[in-house]
């Protein structure tokens, strides 16, 4: 079985390395462009997930010609069971018909709700620090 140690140095090594399909559909994700953040090659143990957006829980995979829908189904189920929504486009999708992926994963983000309120933040800075006196 892979370590987390191992997954987390594996998706590193995916984020320098992407397929051009996956930046392709970053060049739109990132910087928060659709109204949330996205991380790209994150570790949900046990796997990595092509992007994820942390405040909905939402994963985002694009599948090649190399997938397995049974395996993949086993993967969704697991991560939905932690709360996560996976949202699957093709390779072809995503070449295709970037404007419609982008599109469902604004009506996805819309109808989702958020996994923290606005405030308090999720990770408090300790003890107060960062406030201006």
């Amino acid at each position: 079985m892979v370590t987390e140690a191992e997954l987390l140095a594996r998706a590193r090594e995916m984020r320098r390395t992407p397929t051009e399909l996956e930046k392709r559909l970053w060049r739109h994700l990132s910087n928060t462009q659709l109204g949330h953040k996205f991380r790209r090659q994150q570790v949900i143990f046990p796997y990595i997930c092509d992007f994820f957006c942390p405040a909905k829980g939402l994963v985002i995979e694009v599948d090649g010609d190399t997938h397995d829908p049974a395996r993949d189904a086993r993967r969704d189920a697991l991560l939905l069971s932690q709360g996560f929504l996976t949202l699957r486009f093709s390779n072809h999708d995503v070449f295709e018909n970037i404007d419609g992926v982008l599109a469902a994963i604004v009506n996805t983000l819309q109808a989702r709700p958020d996994r923290w309120s606005a405030s308090p933040h999720p990770n408090p800075s300790p003890e107060g620090a960062g406030l201006k006196r």
